[in-house]
Parts: structure tokens; sequence; C-alpha cells
């Protein structure tokens, strides 16, 4: 079963917890962006800003450069999963070992643009891929479908891996998204916008259940 995953996105604490209080009283696993200006055109919450509860289950969706830079910092609040992105600069065994000996799944995320080959020679060492179809640091952004041929080749590359999707999520298309082979559906604007939440999140689950 696919997991409907809402997404907490702003530069601002007092809206951080907003955001993240309002999806914690229904769901329980949640996906944090943070952006750093560079890699993604808009600076988000500061990591000396980031809390995370307890009681969630807690992604997180690292769009920096840089992220080596930080990860000690993003090791400390022991989320689940830490998403950075192909795109960025580093070392990536070096990071996915810090990771994995913290307990901490490592993820990597692809824009659109970005191959799959592109992390063909690591995927041995990834717990999770995020097809980014958003626009980077914002809610909104359009549903590719055309990028679901992306899902199909990491799942013949490793079929037990945990694909993700972000960007454009909604309840016309987040069945499709499933069938394509999505296992978790990273929600921002559907939920966060919406003036019932936990009604829009309540559709989505219906509808991936269909």
């Amino acid at each position: 079963m696919a997991v409907i995953c809402p997404t907490v996105t702003t530069d601002d604490p007092h809206v951080y917890r907003q955001q993240v209080e309002k999806v914690a009283a229904f769901a329980n696993r949640i996906h944090i962006d943070l952006a750093d200006g560079v890699l993604a055109p808009i600076k988000l919450l500061s990591i000396d800003k980031l809390w995370i509860p307890s009681d969630l289950i807690v992604d997180i969706h690292l769009m920096y450069q840089d992220p080596a830079s930080v990860v000690d910092k993003i090791i400390e609040l022991k989320p689940n999963l830490l998403v950075f992105h192909a795109e960025a600069d580093g070392n990536f065994a070096e990071i996915a070992s810090k990771l994995k000996s913290a307990g901490v799944k490592v993820g990597l995320a692809l824009l659109a643009s970005t191959e799959v080959d592109t992390i063909k020679d690591v995927i041995d060492s990834v717990d999770h891929v995020l097809v980014f179809s958003g626009n980077l640091g914002y809610f909104g952004g359009t549903a590719d479908l055309e990028l679901l041929d992306k899902v199909s080749d990491l799942k013949q590359l490793k079929p037990e891996l945990e694909v993700g999707w972000d960007g454009g999520i909604n309840d016309y298309n987040a069945k499709g998204l499933t069938q394509g082979g999505v296992d978790v559906l990273n929600v921002g604007g559907y939920i966060q916008k919406s003036e019932h939440p936990e009604k829009a999140y309540a559709t989505l689950m219906e509808a991936i259940k269909k």
C-alpha cells in the first residue's frame, strides 16, 4: 500500500510549527523540505530552527548544493530518511556511510532532467529515490506523468527500492502514480492549502485504495 506523506515547506519558524501540527493530527509520516538558496532558488527554514516531533516518521528532503556541510546536524535530529540530490556536490559514499552508521535511511532525489543512469552505480546503497516533478522549494508544480518511466527504470534496477514522488499530486492523479509504481506520495499544496486538510488527506487515501 502506498503512503500519503504530507509536506512541510516554509522559511518561517511559526508557519513551520503550524504546518507540522496541522498534519500531525492525521498523518503518521511527513516530509520536510529544506533548501539553501543555491541548489534551490529559495532558502527555507534554517536547520538551526528545525525540530521534528518524536511521534512521527519524518523524512527530510535536503535541497542543498553541499549536503555534507549539514549532514551531521540532520543526523542529530534522527529522521527516518534523508533525501539529498543527485545533482548536489560532495562524496555520495561518505554521506551515505554516515547516514547508515546512524540508522538513517539514504535517499536520492532526481530532478526532471536527471536520468536514472546517473545513480545506477550507487543504487545498491540507496533506500529511497525521489522522482521530482515540482518546483524546488515551493508548493505546487505539475505532475508530469511521463516521469513514471523513471519509476519503472528504478524498479528494474532494484525491485525492493522505495520510490517517492514530489510535485503536483492531487485526487485526480494519485491513483495513476501508485499504479505506476510510486510508493510514497509527498503532497504539499493539496493538503496544506486546503480549508480542510484532514479531508484532503482522506480523499487521497481513498483515491489510492480504489
